[in-house]
């Protein structure tokens, strides 16, 4: 959005600002004083089905943040981004485009770039996991509740779950036709418009459908072209039908789809030795490529002449039959479920090579001579994957001494990967990758009451896992067409089992404790990227992970029913964890090594607050004390720092050769802290209800979060290591009294607090360091991710209802 765009926009806000103003202004004049019921002033009570079965949050031994409808809203989350910002458990790396991002929990991710290698935390929406994370980097569509799932879940959600797993349930359908519609408006230009139906089409058959499309151009000023970068837009529909034809059959068709586009994600530097020329040119000076730029703290601008981020589309649906056995019949109150899906994820993605907006290759020398090509270096492909599931799934009924649950799973994930950069020197690669992976499994879980108040808790999944891959690489640009200068590909089956057992006892109906033991597996893995030739593909795949956790925890019910507070301590080791690290060649090209590290654990204390204070303030936190650390990784990699000359760099920290691994320079990275791991993060937010004599009641909502510092990157380079910070925003608005409408103002980022999202630095940069016969400059560049809400901004939305 350009400047005056913005400016537009920030003045649009400006009147409903004044106008929720003046109406909560108003109060003083009209507060009436109101009786609140006895239920009024209990904290709600929360359903999960973490379990594969709907339960009273107090009542699952498992540590779980949920993040409710009313909280979501009040919070405007967007997409998975914001998560972290409620639940201390998560984190999200970012890299180049939404292929590469990861999401962590409790310190656990996996950030690399191959479609070889599947994530450690999985997201599922409505039973139906997602193949590739990627797909869950779009906006949230018409979301009722997040169940934020800590620890190992490949008991119940399999594989790809060995860290944890967000479960997403969207909004049921209503019983009465209504309609609402959601605007959203920001000062910096961010805008979203939802608005979704839902009813009974007959007595058996109703439906539910949701759009909603969004846009912010992002926080980066891109100088070539006066555009935005690291910004998002993105439509999406999501839809439900069900038919209901008697009291024990109920069928329900979920189709989605999505088109979205991310700019992101570009790092403006942070800091830049003067005097360097680009690839030791003396035509590029960086003073020219780089004008108007000022490398410092808080820059945010760049001169980008490619695109940045990837454009994706999204489609798939589900199918759930389930059945209720006959109340007269030997299985009254069993169920039994089948539920299928099929969809299909694509993203074509771009990055600016040289990141600079000037004619290059003009002057860039290519073995030795210059190309005569004129413009800069680019890089363009694609992911495709397309998923089929099959679960098949019998529910125990809730009552009795032995409740369970028993199923059988299916999933086929076919991934592809696309990959040129172009159009010359080392920088240069294209090639085709594909993997498959082919899961069967039989699992199960159950309760036993030992007693009215103990109960005894066992699960076992046993899994079958074919995958494979191939990988071709082409003759590379300048190349005019594709010719194949190496093709490989393999193949890999094994099986896994994964078990769950833990005691839980009820001390009384407001307090239960429980302790549990869980394994968890991820299956092998590939390292697909450009890197990857027949001296790697000898050494693949990359063996499987594995971890083993223990948890212990308490959940209470306080203050006569008003409070809910749930604690757990947990402590998960990890063998043979996939971890990609990055790295800056000597031509200045980051590339990426696939790491089966030895050992790391992740462990620490968390808990959960919800407190309905009396009938107008209820408060909402978490918090997180999580130290995630590798325990065994002696060939790790290393950072650099300026060698005692000032003429080039030497490895740093514990970094040296070692004649076990070829003489490389390698790191012990034992006691190490894993990236974008924070010890600390905790957020509490709330609202205070304002009941009035008039059609509409006021409120205000606060919302502060706060991470101790936050190391980057696993080499534990010190200048890729954030300080702690904190953010705080505040919110106002009128409702009215029969939920017709609610009108929000926010203040985001209060106190004006900067900070990122990532950091990179690189000592002697390749890229941009001068030598003989220009001046010997040895150039040092830092550079970050500001985020999203790394300054203040307003916004303003808006809900109706009809």
């Amino acid at each position: 959005m350009s400047k005056s765009n913005q400016h537009q926009a920030s003045l649009a806000v400006r009147p409903l600002a004044a106008f929720v103003a003046l109406a909560l202004a108003s109060l003083s004049h009209g507060v009436a004083a109101q009786e609140a019921k006895p239920d009024d002033l209990k904290v709600e009570q929360v359903v999960v089905t973490a379990n594969k079965r709907a339960q009273n949050l107090q009542d699952v031994p498992a540590a779980i943040t949920v993040l409710s409808d009313a909280t979501l809203q009040r919070n405007n989350v967007r997409d998975i981004n914001d998560l972290p910002n409620l639940s201390p458990a998560l984190t999200v790396t970012y890299s180049t485009q939404p292929g590469n991002f990861s999401i962590n929990m409790r310190g656990i991710g996996t950030y690399s770039l191959g479609i070889g290698v599947e994530s450690d935390v999985a997201v599922v929406i409505d039973d139906i996991p997602f193949a590739m994370q990627a797909n869950a980097f779009k906006d949230l569509a018409d979301v009722f509740r997040v169940e934020v799932l800590k620890g190992p879940q490949s008991t119940l959600l399999g594989k790809s779950s060995i860290a944890g797993a967000i479960n997403i349930t969207t909004k049921p359908i209503d019983g009465e036709w209504k309609q609402k519609l959601t605007t959203y408006l920001s000062s910096d230009g961010e805008w979203r418009a939802m608005g979704s139906i839902s009813g009974a089409l007959s007595d058996t058959v109703r439906m539910r459908a949701a759009v909603n499309k969004s846009s912010f151009d992002g926080v980066v000023k891109n100088l070539a072209n006066g555009d935005h970068l690291n910004g998002s837009r993105s439509t999406n529909f999501v839809g439900k039908l069900e038919w209901r034809p008697d009291d024990q059959w109920n069928l329900t068709f979920s189709p989605r789809a999505s088109v979205s586009t991310v700019a992101c994600c570009v790092q403006p530097f942070s800091s830049m030795t003067p005097g360097g020329r680009y690839q030791n040119v003396a035509q590029l000076p960086a003073s020219t490529l780089l004008a108007g730029i000022n490398p410092g703290p808080g820059n945010v601008s760049v001169r980008n002449d490619y695109g940045a981020g990837g454009k994706a589309k999204d489609k798939g649906a589900g199918l759930k039959v389930n059945y209720a056995f006959d109340e007269k019949g030997a299985l009254a109150g069993y169920n039994l479920s089948a539920i299928t899906s099929w969809s299909n994820y694509h993203m074509d993605d771009y990055q600016d090579g040289d990141a600079t907006d000037s004619d290059i290759l003009a002057y860039l020398p290519v073995n030795g001579a210059v190309s005569g090509l004129h413009g800069g270096l680019y890089q363009y492909g694609l992911f495709d994957v397309t998923a089929r599931t099959l679960e098949l799934r019998l529910t125990s009924p809730d009552q009795g001494p032995l409740k369970y649950v028993a199923g059988l799973w299916y999933g086929d994930n076919k991934l592809a990967r696309e990959l040129t950069r172009a159009p010359v020197s080392t920088y240069v690669t294209d090639y085709a990758a594909s993997a498959y992976n082919t899961s069967y499994a039989a699992f199960g879980q159950a309760s036993y009451d030992l007693t009215a108040a103990t109960s005894l808790i066992a699960g076992l999944r046993v899994n079958q896992e074919d995958t494979g891959y191939t990988f071709t690489r082409y003759n590379p640009p300048p190349a005019t067409s594709r010719v194949v200068s190496e093709y490989l590909k393999g193949d890999d089956s094994n099986n896994d089992k994964t078990g769950r057992l833990g005691v839980e006892h009820r001390f009384n109906p407001n307090a239960m404790g429980y302790a549990t033991y869980s394994t968890g597996h991820k299956g092998v893995a590939y390292d697909l990227t450009s890197s990857f030739n027949g001296a790697i593909a000898k050494s693949q795949p990359v063996p499987g992970e594995a971890a083993h956790s223990i948890e212990a925890g308490l959940k209470l019910g306080l203050l006569n029913g008003r409070m809910s507070l749930d604690l757990a301590a947990f402590r998960t080791n990890f063998t043979g964890f996939q971890q990609s690290a990055g790295f800056y060649d000597s031509d200045g090209v980051f590339r990426t090594t696939l790491h089966s590290i030895g050992g790391l654990r992740t462990s620490g204390f968390e808990a959960d607050l919800g407190w309905r204070v009396d009938s107008r303030l209820q408060l909402n936190g978490a918090f997180a004390y999580t130290r995630a650390i590798v325990t065994d990784f002696e060939n790790g990699p290393c950072y650099s720092v300026l060698n005692a000359a000032g003429t080039g760099t030497t490895p740093g920290g514990n970094c040296a050769p070692s004649a076990k691994y070829n003489n490389t320079s390698v790191a012990n990275l034992k006691g190490a802290t894993l990236p974008n791991a924070p010890k600390f993060k905790f957020n509490l937010g709330g609202q205070y209800d304002i009941p009035t004599s008039y059609s509409y009641n006021g409120f205000v909502t606060g919302a502060y979060r706060f991470q101790s510092r936050t190391q980057f990157n696993l080499n534990q380079d010190p200048m890729t290591l954030q300080g702690a910070y904190g953010i705080f925003n505040l919110g106002l608005g009128i409702k009215d009294k029969q939920d017709k409408f609610k009108v929000t103002f926010l203040v985001n980022n209060l106190f004006d607090k900067s900070y990122a999202t990532g950091l990179a630095n690189n000592w002697a940069n390749g890229t941009w360091s001068s030598r003989a016969p220009n001046p010997v400059v040895v150039v040092n560049t830092t550079q970050w991710t500001p985020a999203r809400d790394y300054q203040r901004y307003f916004a303003v939305r808006a809900d109706f209802t009809f």
